[in-house]
């Protein structure tokens, strides 16, 4: 398999439909984990690289604010959410061809607010760590 091709690395994962931003930088895929929050990633491909040659930073944090968005939204009953705060640790780079999916995880959760963390893995590797809080909206914004 050529390694750039953007595919999942087995069919536990499933395309996310999106014809927002994250169709222009995906594509993406989600599995479901059955005891937790699902988790989210994407095949490094050549489109994702920087200067350097590896995944560009930007791409990875979006993986993040996405993936706990997602979990956000699913923990206010599918309605609308958005970020408040976030953060992002770079613990490592990500090479092209790897798959880097992100495990969220809910800390804390009020009547207003989700708060979350986040690992990103490239190929099991740790590399990354965020960090967010999302607003339960009442409804989209305008």
């Amino acid at each position: 398999m050529d390694m750039t091709t953007p595919t999942p690395p087995d069919d536990s994962w499933s395309p996310v439909e999106d014809q927002g931003f994250i169709h222009h930088v995906g594509p993406i895929y989600v599995r479901e984990t059955g005891d937790g929050p699902p988790w989210i990633g994407f095949r490094a491909a050549d489109h994702h690289k920087n200067l350097n040659g590896v995944v560009q930073g930007g791409m990875l944090m979006t993986l993040a604010d996405r993936g706990m968005g997602r979990v956000a939204r699913m923990r206010h009953g599918g309605n609308p959410v958005a970020t408040v705060s976030f953060s992002y640790d770079f613990l490592g780079a990500a090479r092209i061809g790897r798959f880097i999916d992100l495990r969220p995880t809910v800390t804390k959760e009020t009547g207003g607010l989700v708060f979350m963390q986040g690992e990103i893995f490239a190929d099991g590797d740790m590399i990354g760590r965020a960090h967010g809080v999302w607003k339960k909206l009442k409804r989209k914004p305008v």
